[in-house]
C-alpha cells in the first residue's frame, strides 16, 4: 500500500477488478473526468500479439496467456496522466503488478458476486483466463481472484449498483 504522500506524486491510475466490473468502460469516463489519456491493456495485448484474447488463451492455455500478459504489462511505459484498464487476470502476475504499482495508483473496482453474475453471460466470449480450466465456475473464479485484488489495491472503490459515470466520479473522488 502507498501512503497519501506517495499517492500525491503518482500521475497514472491503474484499474483492476473482475471481468464485468467496468474497468474499460469506466476507465474511459474516468480519463475524461481527470483529463487523462486512456489505455486498455487488453487491447495492447491483442495488438502486440495480433490475436484476440480468446485466441491467445486457446493457443497458449491460461498459463501461457498469463506469461504473455505479464511480459506486456511489465513493459507498459506511459509518460504520465493515463488511466490504465488491466485485464482481470493481471493480478496473477507479481512482476506486472509490481511494475504497475511503480507507475501508478492501483484502484480495485470492487463488485459483489451477485452483481457480477448479473453483468456477465459467457466467460469464454470475453477472453477470461480460467486457471482451473473451462469447467471453472464464476463463483470459483471470483473467490480465487478476490484476495489478489485486495492484496494489490492501493485504493478500493465499491461500484455495485452505480452507473458508469457515478462509479467514475466515485473513483475520482477516492484519488484525492
Amino acid at each position: 500500500m502507498q501512503t497519501e504522500e506517495q499517492l500525491d506524486g503518482v500521475k497514472n491510475v491503474v484499474l483492476i477488478g473482475m471481468p464485468g466490473a467496468g474497468k474499460s468502460t469506466l476507465g474511459i469516463v474516468l480519463a475524461k473526468i481527470l483529463g487523462y489519456d486512456f489505455m486498455d491493456a487488453d487491447l495492447v495485448i491483442q495488438n502486440q500479439c495480433d490475436k484476440t484474447l480468446q485466441h491467445i488463451i486457446d493457443a497458449m492455455g491460461p498459463e501461457g496467456f498469463i506469461q504473455v500478459e505479464n511480459q506486456i504489462l511489465s513493459q507498459i511505459h506511459t509518460q504520465t496522466d493515463t488511466v490504465i484498464a488491466t485485464g482481470g487476470s493481471a493480478v496473477y502476475s507479481d512482476e506486472a503488478m509490481s511494475h504497475l504499482h511503480q507507475i501508478g495508483t492501483v484502484v480495485y473496482l470492487k463488485i459483489s458476486y451477485d452483481e457480477l453474475k448479473n453483468r456477465l453471460s459467457d466467460l469464454q466470449e470475453r477472453g477470461v483466463v480460467l486457471k482451473g480450466g473451462i469447467s471453472m465456475s464464476l463463483r470459483e473464479l471470483y473467490e480465487e481472484r478476490l484476495p489478489l485484488y485486495e492484496r494489490y489495491a492501493d485504493v478500493t472503490v465499491d461500484v455495485d449498483d452505480l452507473s458508469i459515470t457515478a462509479a467514475a466520479r466515485k473513483v475520482a473522488g477516492a484519488l484525492k
